[in-house]
């Protein structure tokens, strides 16, 4: 069956403004999706926000407001924030949305109907912190808790749990015999490590409307609201289900409109943080063959930043805040340096001399200067007209290409990056080998100069396809500069000889402007 090429990022808790590891995760998606687009897929790319739990309840009445009035602003400041990023987010889901709590609702339904929830009484700790049951597994070798749990109470209390243990040999069947489920491989060996070594421990899916009322009421038991996972994570069926998905089982799709399109069911990718990596591979997959639903294709997990070493911390100052930096770099520097920095699945470090550095040696010196020197000559020594096609560049260019693709298929998004600027180099250096600055002073060498003009503009073309998925406002500056219409977001025009002779190119003009140090 046709789908749609259909990717998810996590959804992110609305208990404050976003911040580096959220725009890089939004960014890797973004990156990912344009790529497909380029590809000739039809791609539907979700993001958007978790908005229920105690934290949410607890800082409305703090400001003296409704946690749904609460919801609403932080919601607008997020999607100003994917718009500043320039994602092409096809949809953003707030889990406040009567779409989302009708899916949830069904679903819990189904399940409890078929038994796989069953109600218990626990005693135990508690944080409220982290809105999470604590196990002596939590505990510090003194007894105590780590402080990141903040304060921890001994409660009692009844809740729903969803049965766990019956579905572990399964889940590790699958996940060895599909070896991309989970990947980069070393986060895969880490669920199976932790699969194969621990018992499940069944799922904790309530709480009581008592002590929290702002959530997803249970539809078997009124006097409970859903508990975080079978809310959050099912944001990424409940928006296919909302569109009566074919992939979807139909009693989620009950009372929904048919959305336009392709199918979306089942995920291709869903694009994780490593912190979230047990919930993703392990509950959401026993949540979907419980639901009667297939499964996704691929969780790809990136790691964390730090800033100059250290943990990033609002109360000890180090946070980098992307909306300062988009506002004085442009979003084309800040996309490029947190895909440059960081391999998907490492964990990064962020400093503002390696940013730096990195905008002036290979955007304004590398890219940037080939650019403009190779049209800044095109115009100088032809009037900015394209000479006759020279193929010197061509085996260079081929070989990039065929690598980058290669590469953004399997979501590389790092090594394709280096893989680009490899050809830009080696155009740098072209320029510094044929010296078109001397040619044009002699008026035998008129042949080579329109050669050694041609490559390097047709090489300036090629790149812009190649970075589109990465700076898509800096390549379409270089489509312009080139006089081409249109955006370079289509990967079968990255063939050698687009430029056709005779076309008139625009007007150079600087894409990185240098920053005083």
């Amino acid at each position: 069956m046709n789908k749609r090429f259909y990717l998810t990022t996590a959804i992110d808790y609305v208990n404050g403004q976003p911040h580096l590891g959220h725009a890089y995760e939004k960014v890797i998606a973004d990156v990912i999706a344009r790529f497909q687009r380029s590809a000739g897929s039809e791609v539907y790319f979700l993001t958007g926000l978790d908005e229920h739990g105690q934290k949410v309840q607890q800082a409305a009445v703090t400001e003296g407001s409704t946690p749904q009035a609460y919801c609403d602003v932080l919601a607008a400041s997020w999607q100003a924030f994917a718009r500043k990023l320039e994602l092409t987010n096809d949809e953003f889901v707030r889990t406040t949305q009567s779409r989302h709590k009708a899916v949830v609702q069904a679903a819990l339904s189904r399940l409890h109907a078929e038994g796989h929830f069953y109600k218990e009484k626990y005693e135990g700790f508690y944080s409220a912190k982290e809105e999470t049951f604590l196990t002596e597994k939590d505990r510090l070798p003194d007894g105590s808790f780590p402080a990141s749990f903040g304060e921890v109470i001994r409660l009692q209390e009844q809740n729903y749990y969803f049965r766990l243990k019956d579905h572990q040999q399964w889940l590790i069947d699958h996940i060895e015999s599909n070896p991309g489920f989970v990947a980069p491989e070393h986060r895969r060996n880490e669920v199976l490590g932790f699969l194969k070594n621990n018992v499940l421990e069944d799922l904790c899916i309530s709480r009581p409307a008592s002590r929290l009322n702002w959530g997803i009421p249970l539809p078997f038991d009124p006097d409970y609201v859903t508990y975080v996972w079978f809310d959050a994570l099912t944001n990424y069926i409940s928006i296919p289900a909302s569109q009566q998905d074919p992939g979807v089982p139909a009693y989620l799709t009950e009372g929904s409109q048919p959305g336009a399109g392709l199918p979306l069911w089942p995920a291709d990718l869903h694009i994780i943080g490593k912190d979230i990596l047990k919930f993703h591979s392990v509950y959401w997959p026993i949540m979907l063959k419980a639901m009667g639903a297939a499964l996704p294709k691929q969780i790809l997990v990136h790691g964390w930043w730090q800033k100059d070493g250290q943990k990033m911390s609002k109360t000890t100052g180090n946070v980098v805040d992307p909306m300062v930096l988009v506002d004085e770099w442009g979003v084309d520097a800040f996309r490029f340096y947190v895909l440059r920095e960081l391999d998907i699945g490492g964990d990064g470090n962020w400093t503002d001399a390696g940013f730096k550095a990195r905008y002036s040696a290979e955007l304004a010196n590398g890219l940037g200067n080939l650019v403009n020197r190779s049209l800044s000559m095109l115009k100088r020594y032809r009037q900015g007209i394209v000479p006759a096609q020279s193929d010197e560049l061509r085996p260079d260019a081929e070989k990039v290409v065929a690598e980058t693709l290669e590469l953004l298929k399997g979501n590389r998004l790092q090594p394709a990056l280096l893989s680009i600027w490899s050809l830009i180099t080696r155009a740098n250096q072209y320029v510094d080998q044929t010296a078109p600055f001397k040619l044009a002073k002699d008026p035998a060498q008129a042949a080579r100069l329109d050669e050694v003009l041609y490559n390097l503009a047709e090489t300036c073309r090629v790149l812009a396809i190649l970075l589109w998925p990465f700076l898509p406002g800096t390549t379409c500056r270089i489509y312009e500069q080139l006089g081409l219409s249109g955006t370079p977001d289509s990967r079968t025009a990255v063939a050698w000889g687009g430029l056709i002779p005779g076309h008139a190119i625009g007007t150079p003009a600087p894409l990185f402007p240098r920053k005083d140090p």
